[in-house]
């Protein structure tokens, strides 16, 4: 009895044909070179509303979507963290400038609601780790703590305004400034002594706080990285920052001072008075606006001319 050869089964040909249409339908993922970012590229990432520059360590595309494995410069690797393009943007000399803005932004909506001063990234409280503050202010001061200051609206738009105005349009504040720190202060003794007849100590005594912190804040935390060559040159006669700045340097002195004023060791009800004067103080600003802030900025010889070249 001869033996026939088995034709192929129906469940074979089934088999085959699953196996073609399966590879039919799988897509072929992009080439790294059709990525928008690449690896080893410095970029600038959001992280809780602010811009971080960071460094691309790994490129993957999952579920049809590019992701970045990033490492925030500066910063312990365990930041690291895979993002999406979303969250990505190109270090260009814009953008920059953009983050500057952005994180300034943050830092005026931040005190304006809770209070406290922007803890950036590099401020190191205590034992505490530098990067704690990049997610949420961990080990920060407690809120009853906290001396909170309500800056007027018509304020708040002048410290955005004054933000755009040096990051975004290169333009400085004309030194020195008529009048200066120390004038207005002087100013606001008299209008104190006039409207409520306070004493000379209670209001003189904050004045000279409000001048001390801020001849030593400025140069430190109250400028611009544009601005800091023209307070070097301004400095160099040996003239202090109150004699040489205006309001609006002034006004950048209360979105610091929440920070300040936490580590002074004075009892709770006196930190309410002296919250009470600041805010005081703010009206007195706000009330003369007009004639103490500048309605515009000038341009520096060297940024003017930068203008006139394409940028690299």
């Amino acid at each position: 009895m001869g033996s026939s050869k088995p034709e192929p089964s129906d469940d074979s040909d089934d088999a085959t044909n699953m196996m073609d249409t399966h590879t039919e339908k799988t897509d072929c993922p992009p080439t790294l070179d059709s990525s928008p970012f690449e690896e080893n590229e410095k970029v600038m990432v959001f992280h809780s509303g602010l811009l971080y520059t960071a460094k691309v360590e790994k490129v993957d595309y999952q579920m049809n979507k590019w992701k970045y494995y990033v490492h925030y410069l500066g910063w312990k690797k365990n930041w690291d963290e895979w993002v999406g393009v979303d969250r990505l943007m190109k270090q260009t000399e814009e953008n920059i400038k953009k983050q500057q803005l952005v994180n300034h932004k943050q830092d005026i909506e931040k005190n304006l609601k809770s209070g406290r001063a922007h803890m950036k990234p590099k401020v190191v409280r205590g034992k505490k780790r530098k990067h704690e503050s990049l997610n949420k202010e961990k080990g920060s001061i407690p809120f009853e703590h906290v001396v909170n200051l309500q800056i007027p609206p018509t304020l708040k738009k002048q410290l955005v305004d004054d933000c755009e105005s040096i990051t975004h349009l290169g333009k400085l504040v004309k030194l020195p400034r008529s009048p200066n720190v120390v004038e207005i202060l002087n100013k606001y003794c008299d209008y104190r002594s006039k409207k409520d007849g306070l004493g000379a100590d209670s209001t003189e005594e904050i004045v000279k706080g409000l001048q001390c912190y801020f001849d030593k804040a400025l140069p430190v935390m109250l400028l611009y990285k544009s601005e800091r060559q023209q307070c070097e040159d301004a400095v160099a006669a040996g003239h202090s920052p109150s004699t040489i700045y205006g309001a609006e340097h002034l006004l950048r002195l209360f979105v610091k001072l929440p920070e300040f004023l936490v580590y002074i060791k004075i009892e709770e009800e006196t930190l309410k008075e002296l919250q009470q004067k600041l805010v005081e103080f703010l009206k007195f600003l706000q009330k003369n606006q007009s004639a103490f802030f500048l309605s515009t900025y000038h341009v520096a010889e060297d940024v003017e001319t930068s203008t006139n070249k394409q940028d690299d």
